[in-house]
């Protein structure tokens, strides 16, 4: 194996091999040197290996959907690999990787070793550490992609697998919510699912085709909103195999191949989905673990796991926990989902993304597409996308919408006749189905496709899709509208809703490109990524109409805030003065029960105008102006004058970086495309609002002539996670100022953009 790594300015390598396997070599070698403690906490992740090296107690937060003890983990990740699960996969030639996938992966490791043997890890977070050795398998990378493939099905209900026990007299088994739909906190039950509608994971992504742009060919727009530290932030790489394969963008840690990115040809990125990656399955109970099914009763396979553990002497020791299991899945006993394990029933979990391990198979081949409808038949040839949209534009000026992700093969028909009484609460509330364990082996299994990958799962057939020649775009609402004049309906509700309201995120989104033709121009390569520097709110667009938004804060009395109120910019700029007032606004309106909602506003949703609806602020109702109340009062009680400037109160909370001052801000209820948030602060914390999450790989492709490529991205945290390296905040410096990295693509680029250049062998 042989690897030429050339790194370019901001730590960016461009790696050149002969084959995949040594391609693979490269990659693993520069994502270890600037991602060494995250991407080995992965890894010890993949082996469950948690509790050995942190101790039993201690949290493990993706800052995505897992948050569970570090035991709760290694229970059921060693349980998979006493099942070898990830090694049955392997064997299997139509869910398991391809040729080209296991080389890269083989590479990628070998490029770990390599650079662990040659380096001492810097990186104060794990410098030292005794786990940091060059004996990392192929098998310990799969495990870690198969693990990120679960993030929205079963790593949800992590804690509820590992805990699960038959009731007691201390825990009889009853739900935390009322189990009629009506009465059921409808937030509180997207919490529980992993779908906090206050913390909600997701992206943005705008693709221009020829009838909308100057140059007459693609333009993509993607900023996906992921955490800025852990498991879950990416590395940008380029990688080359010359004649053969030649694609850069970004990468998670721990995936060899390029996740979002572009080639010559075609540029491509991902929002999260909103079709569920699972179904439970509610089995009627006639003694604590013997279930029904309709060949006859069943017992409930108990599975026991010996886990090692730290003490807090340092001693190892095993513990032994145990799960439970149906043909279909793991048990959940989860009250705050509905789904609790009563004297009654018990609930197991279905995940098809449990039953591939196709992913990296999937975005390497889209690495390979030669145009949209190439990226779209390619993958869907690997059927792995696990839980995203895939927004694209191409060098002809074709744009893609589709989400043709893994979705469990539940048509409205068969949910309809499998729903349990509490498996139709979830649905109605929810969008998701519970269906009936008793038939989960006959009727009321997942159907197969003819066009599919393989079964029990929707073929490209049976799932939303859209090419054109004008815009695309996605902001993590439904399949329903990716452009005006492109309605997706007729498909299964399991893969999200149709004809419902969209997020101000979504309207501000979409406004880029139909503000812009609205003009009578059409977007050159500079307006179209100048979008994403925008900052437009457009909640306060919105409510600014006809001066209602005024209105209601003079209805308080407050002068000083109104004042403040009144002459923001109703922009999101650093510079802007009034942004946290109105953040604070939006966030303290009524959201519940829905007849409260609708008096927000006078004009409601009406499918029929979905950009432009809901709207006209409701003056008159009384909670409104409570909700301005509450929100000056919060501003002034945390010592924040009403009028600071944006860029003094949103600073970057990302490790090592200083407090640079950021445009952007909230990005659903608000309606900031620049979508920003303070999650699991850690540095900073003495600032009024440290980002740790949201914007974070953004590129801006933009085909030019029969060859060019125009590529402009930013790593807001940049690439290095040592906070000594000169590539731990420089990216993020320029996000505060609002640039862009001329990300080196062509050979002469690359030369003139050289920072240092190696060879890497094995």
């Amino acid at each position: 194996m042989r690897a030429e790594i050339t790194w370019t300015t901001h730590g960016i390598p461009h790696i050149e091999a002969r084959d995949f396997t040594s391609l693979g070599l490269g990659s693993g070698y520069a994502a270890t040197e600037m991602s060494a403690c995250t991407l080995f906490d992965t890894l010890i992740t993949g082996r469950g290996e948690r509790s050995r090296w942190f101790g039993p107690e201690e949290r493990y937060n993706d800052q995505v959907t897992l948050d569970a003890t570090n035991l709760q983990v290694d229970t059921l990740v060693t349980d998979l690999h006493d099942r070898k699960v990830v090694e049955t996969l392997l064997a299997d030639e139509v869910r398991g990787p391809g040729r080209q996938a296991r080389a890269l992966v083989k590479g990628y490791v070998a490029g770990v070793n390599e650079w662990v043997r040659d380096h001492d890890v810097r990186d104060p977070a794990c410098r030292g550490a005794a786990y940091l050795r060059p004996d990392v398998t192929a098998l310990d990378l799969w495990y870690g992609v198969y693990l990120a493939n679960l993030l929205a099905s079963t790593g949800v209900f992590v804690p509820q697998i590992a805990d699960a026990s038959p009731p007691s007299p201390d825990d009889p088994g009853l739900p935390s919510l009322p189990v009629r739909a009506s009465q059921v906190d409808q937030d509180a039950l997207l919490r529980a699912l992993g779908r906090d509608p206050d913390a909600p994971f997701g992206s943005n992504a705008t693709a221009a085709g020829a009838d909308a742009t100057s140059t007459g060919r693609g333009m993509l727009l993607g900023n996906p909103h992921f955490p800025w530290r852990g498991r879950y932030h990416f590395t940008q790489q380029h990688l080359t195999i010359p004649g053969r394969y030649d694609v850069a963008g970004a990468s998670l840690v721990g995936s060899p191949a390029v996740n979002i990115g572009f080639n010559k040809d075609v540029a491509w990125s991902h929002t999260v989905s909103t079709a569920y990656r699972f179904t439970p399955y509610e089995y009627r109970l006639v003694g604590p673990t013997t279930y029904l099914t309709d060949a006859g009763p069943a017992t409930l396979e108990r599975r026991e796991v010996e886990v090692r553990v730290r003490g807090e002497d340092g001693r190892l020791s095993t513990v032994t926990e145990d799960l439970y299991r149906t043909p279909e899945g793991y048990v959940v006993d989860s009250p705050d989902t509905l789904m609790p394990w009563s004297p009654a029933s018990v609930w197991a979990i279905r995940d098809a993304n449990a039953e591939h391990l196709r992913t990296i198979d999937t975005f390497l081949d889209m690495g390979k597409a030669t145009g949209v409808r190439d990226l779209l038949r390619r993958q869907d040839a690997g059927s792995g996308m696990p839980w995203v949209n895939t927004t694209a534009a191409d060098r002809e000026g074709k744009v893609l919408y589709a989400d043709h992700s893994v979705v469990p093969n539940v048509p409205d028909a068969l949910a309809q006749r499998c729903l349990t009484p509490v498996g139709r609460v979830l649905e109605q509330v929810a969008g998701l189905p519970g269906l009936d364990g008793t038939r989960a082996g006959s009727s009321c299994a997942w159907g197969e496709d003819a066009d599919a990958q393989r079964p029990g799962i929707f073929g490209p057939g049976n799932l939303p899709s859209v090419v054109r020649e004008d815009w695309v775009m996605n902001a993590n609402d439904s399949y329903w509208l990716p452009n005006p004049e492109a309605r997706l309906e007729g498909y299964a509700a399991i893969i999200g809703c149709e004809r419902c309201e969209r997020t101000m995120r979504t309207r501000v989104v979409s406004h880029y490109v139909m503000d812009r033709l609205a003009s009578g121009r059409k977007e050159t390569p500079r307006s179209f990524r100048g979008h994403q520097y925008a900052n437009r709110v457009m909640a306060a667009e919105v409510m600014r109409a006809d001066g209602a938004l005024d209105d209601v804060c003079e209805q308080t009395g407050e002068r000083e805030a109104c004042a403040a109120l009144a002459a923001w910019d109703g922009r999101s700029d650093k510079g802007s003065r009034g942004v946290h007032l109105f953040e604070a606004f939006v966030a303290r309106l009524p959201s519940a029960p829905l007849d409260l909602v609708e008096t927000v506003w006078r004009t409601p949703f009406d499918p029929e105008q979905p950009l432009t609806t809901p709207r006209d602020l409701n003056t008159d109702n009384p909670q409104v102006v409570e909700a301005m109340q509450a929100a000056i009062d919060a501003v002034r009680d945390a010592g924040v004058p009403f009028d600071a400037r944006w860029g003094s109160l949103q600073v970057a909370g990302d490790r090592g970086a200083r407090p640079y001052g950021l445009g952007g801000g909230t990005g659903d209820s608000v309606g900031n495309a620049n979508a920003l948030a303070s999650r699991w602060v850690r540095d900073h914390a003495d600032r009024y609002r440290p980002i740790t999450y949201g914007s974070s790989h953004i590129q801006a492709i933009s085909y030019r002539g029969r060859r060019g490529v125009d590529a402009r991205t930013i790593l807001t945290y940049g690439q290095s996670e040592d906070p000594r390296s000169p590539f731990s905040r420089d990216q993020t410096r320029m996000f505060s100022n609002e640039q862009w990295v001329r990300f080196a693509w062509t050979d002469a680029q690359i030369r003139k953009d050289r920072v240092r250049q190696q060879v890497v062998t094995r």
